[in-house]
C-alpha cells in the first residue's frame, strides 16, 4: 500500500513539472510550440498511469 502510494505521489510530481516545463517552453520561446506540447504530452501520460495506478490497484 504504502510502495504504491509513493509511486503516484512521484507520477503526480513527475505530471506537475512537465506541466509546467511544456509550458514554460511553449509561451516563452514561440518557434517551438510542437516542443512545449510534446512535454505537456509526455506528462499527461505519467497522469494517466497515475491515474489508472489509483482506480485499478
Amino acid at each position: 500500500m504504502k510502495n504504491r502510494d509513493s509511486v503516484r505521489a512521484a507520477l503526480n510530481a513527475i505530471f506537475m513539472l512537465l506541466a509546467l516545463i511544456g509550458l514554460l517552453v511553449y509561451f516563452a520561446f514561440p518557434a517551438h510550440h510542437l516542443v512545449g506540447l510534446a512535454i505537456i504530452g509526455v506528462g499527461m501520460l505519467a497522469k494517466i498511469v497515475e491515474f489508472f495506478i489509483r482506480f485499478m490497484f
